[in-house]
């Protein structure tokens, strides 16, 4: 080392000296500007070294491959670089370039090394004292073996025979340990068991993850190996009884029994495995229970049939028990996901509050809660495709309105379950059900119609008792929208649909909360009762249970208590409950079930609409073309309205048809035709006034009925047209068929013809002012009192309201002024004292007939006034006159004229000119 030292820093003095360094470009300066003695080296003058290239210029011209860190040969990369002739110059100013750079870079070398002398003298000063501490380790090293020869010499045999032997113990300590491990995990697969019969799954499912873990520390022992495979297959086995309790979860919801599920499969680390497995096992719960349940209702040789097929097996007596079953199994299906639905949230919500926000737990909750609503309509359209097939496989045709009514009743709580599990409106459902109840209504409604028509020809047109305050809301068929009725009679505005009251959703809470518990049924247990009278119980007459009185059921009383005949017509008479007839009931039982099948089947209530406006137009038709029919020739056509006539033609163009008619169309029924019974030509009952009355009176109730069924309808079929024409022009004009009904009783009570010849007779050219009424008077009274004493005796047997007294006595009068206008008119002359003697005839007719009536003042008087009157007019009036009252005949005119303008001929040419033109105006 002191050599290789010594070498180097001799070396490096050398190269040091100022006198042997080689001379560079930039050596000009006094301490390198020496010439050299050498003959080698040429006189290097001031001038060029001004010309000369600088160092950093001579190293830029260096070749690349010059400073290659491979292997460089330059001789051989120099040979190759020559041309291919030689010249001497070449060679020379090559060779001179080379010596160039070897001294730029020698000196370059040189100049690096001398700035790393004293780095280097530093450098082999470390090495020396590198050098002195080795040499003391070995010193050490030297000393530490002595004195371990001396310890190997000292110890003795029997003292590592001692530690072995200790050894040895520690090792059969363990294998005991060992040995008992391994007899424990071999007891607990029967552990494991008794823990899964018991229901304790994670209680088992814990004790095996911990087995699996000490196999894993024993897993050198063969047996141990073994085992391990043992427990795997058992742990295989739990999870199957896992998975089957999973799935008895589905049948019967168990919170106890779900938790432990939960915590097993938490255990496993497979909850999101265990959330699918649930999800399919309810599909499967679906379809299984829907195969059972209407298999055990089909026949024996169906086993082997598709669903659809098996469905179109069952027949037709358990059709009903074979839904309402279906419908059972898959509540029960329903109900258990909709309890495990309100687990996962209030286990989610104990879980916040207790531990806080995790986000490995919320990134689960979040998975389980769009599971468990993408299930909830999954599961939902699983089960309308069970109950689908078997409702349109069933026959309807066959089935009695109240069958179908139930069936209907059946599928809508099934509809009410859906809307409340998912918000699902069951078009799978109701798209079903409409298919196959379209047909089954309108051939139902036709049958209607014709028995309609059927109790309209037998009836005989008497009263039926019944309550005072009776009603709709009465009968037993509109029981389950009594209390939306009275609702919206009361100002409650319209109903929402799942109210409790318009569309027939439980009473008291939710499906899920009333049918939750053990033991309470379920909704499908009082399905066929499709009314809850719960809420209706008290509206009922507590005597009167049925909900009206019935005249078999009156009569059948009256005859046990020994009354007659007359005390029951005494009693009818004192009633004063509305009039109407059983043919009335009738029509409001059908309005009530057909209520009930649009309050079933919302899809259906625009039918159900028409066909109430229907059984309307038809009982509205039937009256009037049985009592207005026979309408006195002599009575004026202003006794119909217009709107009265257009509604009959309506009706009669919509609605009937005639035996020439071979192709009727639908809803189409025949012209009724009234009972041979009823007598409607004997003056001692005034033309059968009593049964007029009570058909009519029945036509003024129903339209009542009808009116309070207006804002229920307008619910069912907001903005209908049918609606609009049923109200506005057939409800709204039942009173108006008073009037033309009673017109042919009113018009019969005087003799119009005798009345007329007498007033014929009359000598209207009197000079003076008589004071006695003319004997014609006397004799339109008579047959006032006559027709006064029969109205009286028919009150006693029928109420008859003060409407149609009024009615009766207004249509008297208005033939009254009729007949006095038109006798008047017969006057071919008449001087200033006949004139008086008409107001007083009349006078003192309106006089008396007062007394008879109640009616102030008599109307159509001014009828009879203005004409008299237009007696005292000047000529100039005249004019105006006629133009202004198109109310009297162009006869009755002519007549005035005539009388007026005796003396003026130009003028009676002109008025009379006037009132042709007129008629023929109006007759356009």
């Amino acid at each position: 080392m002191d050599d290789i030292k010594h070498k180097i820093f001799e070396f490096i003095s050398k190269q040091s000296n100022p006198g042997k360094v080689p001379i560079v470009a930039r050596s000009f300066e006094t301490n390198h500007s020496k010439p050299d003695a050498t003959e080698d080296k040429p006189t290097v003058t001031l001038e060029d070294n001004k010309n000369a290239p600088s160092d950093s210029e001579i190293l830029e011209t260096i070749q690349p491959e010059y400073f290659q860190e491979n292997e460089f040969d330059s001789s051989l990369f120099e040979l190759k670089k020559l041309p291919d002739e030689l010249f001497s110059e070449v060679l020379e100013k090559d060779l001179a370039q080379l010596k160039k750079q070897q001294v730029v870079v020698s000196n370059q070398v040189l100049q690096l090394i001398l700035e790393k002398q004293s780095a280097c003298e530093q450098e082999f000063n470390r090495i020396v004292e590198v050098q002195s501490l080795v040499g003391e380790t070995l010193e050490v090293v030297q000393r530490g073996r002595q004195d371990l020869e001396i310890a190997r010499k000292h110890f003795t045999t029997a003292s590592l025979g001692i530690l072995a032997n200790y050894r040895k113990r520690t090792i059969i300590q363990d294998l005991l340990r060992s040995l008992n491990s391994i007899k424990t995990i071999q007891l607990t697969e029967s552990r494991m068991q008794e823990m899964l019969a018991a229901g304790d799954f994670a209680g088992a499912i814990s004790l095996l993850v911990e087995c699996q873990s000490a196999t894993a520390l024993y897993r050198h022992f063969s047996c141990v190996a073994a085992l391990s495979g043992k427990l795997q297959d058992t742990l295989v086995m739990a999870e199957e009884q896992l998975d089957q309790a999973l799935s008895g979860v589905c049948y019967n919801f168990d919170e106890s029994i779900y938790s432990k599920l939960q915590a097993a499969y938490a255990l496993l680390g497979k909850t999101q495995i265990a959330m699918d497995q649930l999800h399919m096992h309810f599909t499967s719960a679906v379809h299984n229970s829907a195969y059972k349940v209407v298999h055990a209702h089909t026949q024996q040789d169906s086993s082997k049939k598709q669903y659809a097929a098996l469905c179109k097996s069952v027949p037709e007596d358990k059709f009903i028990v074979c839904l309402v079953e279906l419908c059972k199994a898959l509540w029960g299906i329903v109900l258990s996901y909709h309890q495990v639905v309100n687990w996962h949230q209030q286990h989610n919500t104990q879980t916040h509050v207790g531990e806080g926000d995790n986000f490995e737990s919320s990134l689960y909750e979040q998975y389980v809660h769009q599971k468990l609503e993408a299930g909830l309509k999954r599961l939902w359209h699983d089960t309308q495709t069970r109950v689908s097939p078997l409702f349109l496989a069933a026959q309807l045709t066959h089935y009695k309105f109240d069958e179908f009514l139930q069936l209907l009743a059946i599928v809508h709580r099934l509809e009410q379950i859906g809307e409340e599990f998912c918000g699902s409106e069951s078009e799978e459902l109701q798209n079903c059900v409409q298919a196959q109840s379209s047909n089954y209504f309108r051939q139902y409604h036709t049958t209607r119609l014709d028995e309609l028509r059927i109790f309209l020809e037998n009836e005989t047109w008497t009263p039926c008792p019944v309550r005072d305050d009776f009603s709709l809301l009465h009968l037993q068929e509109f029981r389950g929208v009594r209390g939306t009725l009275q609702q919206l009679a009361g100002g409650g505005g319209a109903v929402s649909r799942g109210s409790g009251s318009l569309d027939g959703s439980s009473v008291g809470g939710s499906f899920f909360t009333r049918y939750a518990k053990p033991g309470s049924g379920t909704p499908f247990d009082s399905c066929p009762d499709v009314g809850d009278l719960s809420q209706d119980e008290n509206i009922l007459d507590v005597t009167d249970p049925s909900g009206y009185f019935s005249e078999e059921s009156d009569d059948d009383h009256a005859e046990m208590n020994g009354d007659s005949s007359s005390s029951r017509n005494r009693r009818r008479q004192e009633s004063s409950g509305p009039l109407l007839t059983n043919t009335t009931l009738t029509v409001l039982r059908h309005c009530g079930k057909y209520l009930h099948m649009s309050k079933l089947l919302r899809s259906n209530s625009n039918d159900v609409v028409i066909c109430l406006s229907q059984l309307f137009d038809y009982y509205l038709y039937a009256i009037f073309s049985f009592f207005a029919s026979d309408l006195p020739s002599m009575a004026p056509s202003g006794i119909l309205s217009l709107k009265l006539q257009s509604t009959l033609k309506r009706i009669r163009e919509s609605l009937t048809h005639n035996e020439r008619e071979t192709n009727a169309c639908e809803f189409r029924v025949g012209e009724p035709s009234m009972s041979m019974v009823v007598d409607l030509s004997s003056t001692e009952t005034l033309h059968g006034l009593s049964e007029r009355v009570v058909a009519v009176e029945s036509l003024v109730f129903l339209a009542k009925q009808y009116t309070s069924l207006k804002p229920y309808l307008e619910h069912l079929q907001p903005q209908s047209h049918t609606l609009h024409v049923l109200y506005n022009q057939s409800v709204s004009i039942a009173e108006e068929v008073r009037r033309p009904v009673y017109a042919c009783v009113a018009w019969r009570a005087v003799d119009v013809k005798q009345t007329l010849s007498l007033m014929a007779r009359v000598n209207w050219e009197v000079k003076d002012v008589m004071s006695q009424h003319s004997g014609y008077v006397d004799l339109i009274l008579r047959d006032l009192q006559i027709f006064s004493m029969r109205l009286e005796e028919i009150s006693k047997h029928i109420k008859i309201p003060a409407a149609v007294t009024d009615s009766l006595w207004g249509n008297i009068a208005y033939q009254l002024a009729d007949v006095f206008v038109e006798g008047f008119a017969s006057a071919k002359k008449c001087s200033n004292g006949g004139r008086g003697l008409m107001q007083l005839d009349w006078t003192q007719l309106v006089s008396q007939v007062e007394k008879m009536c109640s009616l102030r003042p008599i109307p159509h008087r001014e009828l009879v006034d203005a004409y008299v009157k237009a007696y005292y007019l000047p000529e100039s009036a005249l004019e105006t006159f006629v133009r202004e009252h198109n109310e009297y005949s162009s006869k009755q005119m002519l007549a005035l004229i005539s009388c007026a303008c005796q003396t003026n001929k130009k003028l009676r040419q002109k008025l009379t000119a006037l009132i042709e033109d007129q008629e023929r105006v109006n007759t356009r």
